[in-house]
């Protein structure tokens, strides 16, 4: 599973002209879901996002989470994570899930959020979706699960 965050003044994402989500202060999560996730890459990555100090303290320091801003978040599934683009220059996405377990593991990883923030907009899974924000920073981190995976072993 891997996961773009970029730290936004807001952030919102729309489908057909719609605004379907948005988040004020806080985090955009671009999240891909891999063949072979599993809930426990979900947990790993959000526990590590909603504690992850990438927020500014009153001495210009990044010390605090997203959590200690008590900040919001904008989730939307980007199986274009998995792109691999080795050979030629179309990239394949054989690796990203099928979508009916990636839209689980996208709900699972939601929910996880949901429950550590006041706020978590999201997008429409497999919708063509516009996504507008203001990058704060800019600060923009890639997260891999299995890097996690790897610190814990």
């Amino acid at each position: 599973m891997k996961a773009v965050l970029q730290r936004v003044k807001r952030a919102s994402v729309s489908v057909d002209g719609q605004v379907v989500g948005e988040c004020a202060e806080g985090l955009m999560i671009l999240l891909g879901v891999a063949n072979g996730d599993t809930e426990e890459d979900a947990r790993l990555l959000a526990t590590k996002i909603c504690n992850l100090r990438i927020f500014c303290d009153e001495n210009d320091k990044m010390n605090l989470s997203v959590k200690n801003i008590d900040g919001e978040a904008l989730v939307i599934s980007q199986f274009t994570l998995m792109a691999n683009y080795k050979h030629g220059n179309r990239p394949d996405y054989l690796e990203s899930a099928p979508p009916a377990e990636a839209n689980r593991l996208y709900e699972y990883f939601k929910g996880l959020m949901a429950a550590e923030l006041r706020h978590v907009g999201c997008g429409v899974f497999g919708a063509h979706m516009e996504v507008s924000l203001i990058n704060n920073g800019p600060v923009t981190i890639v997260m891999d699960s299995e890097v996690l995976k790897k610190k814990k072993a």
